[in-house]
């Protein structure tokens, strides 16, 4: 990956963001994945910090050790090391109104770690999103309304 994008780690501050979902994550490590390319197009041409939740990287990682190996895995941990994706925490309020969007959208069954994309993005002051998790995301509405922009469906590559 190219240089790390400066990024302030102050919570309530407004930062220009691309929000990171695990699927993406796995993507960019797994060069047999077929959507590899249009990911790895997306994180290089983008300006914008790339976010996402420690329970994103979490999913991220173990997928990545168990389908790809420790080789790829500690290429991921190294990426995230140096600065190329910001992994934000919840705090204990985050994690409650993370807890009323999977009661919300139960049907989807989103689990923590989308719902904390979804709280990352108010915090963020951002709509865009990386994933292929378009069924979830073309339903759930962004904390600070609107609807999401879901990379790389809504893109031209």
């Amino acid at each position: 990956m190219e240089e790390p994008r400066a990024v302030s780690e102050a919570h309530g501050k407004a930062i220009v963001a691309l929000l990171v979902d695990a699927g993406a994550l796995y993507a960019q490590a797994d060069a047999d994945e077929p959507r590899h390319e249009a990911v790895v197009s997306i994180l290089r041409s983008e300006r914008e910090a790339l976010v996402t939740s420690e329970l994103v990287v979490a999913e991220a990682d173990y997928l990545i050790l168990d389908r790809l190996g420790t080789k790829v895995e500690l290429a991921f941990l190294q990426d995230l090391a140096e600065g190329t994706f910001v992994s934000d925490c919840l705090t204990r309020a985050d994690i409650a109104r993370a807890r009323s969007l999977v009661e919300r959208y139960s049907k989807l069954e989103i689990g923590l770690a989308d719902a904390s994309l979804v709280v990352l993005a108010e915090r963020y002051a951002t709509r865009r999103i990386l994933t292929f998790d378009e069924r979830a995301f073309r339903t759930i509405r962004p904390l600070q309304g609107g609807r999401f922009t879901i990379l790389p469906a809504e893109v031209e590559l």
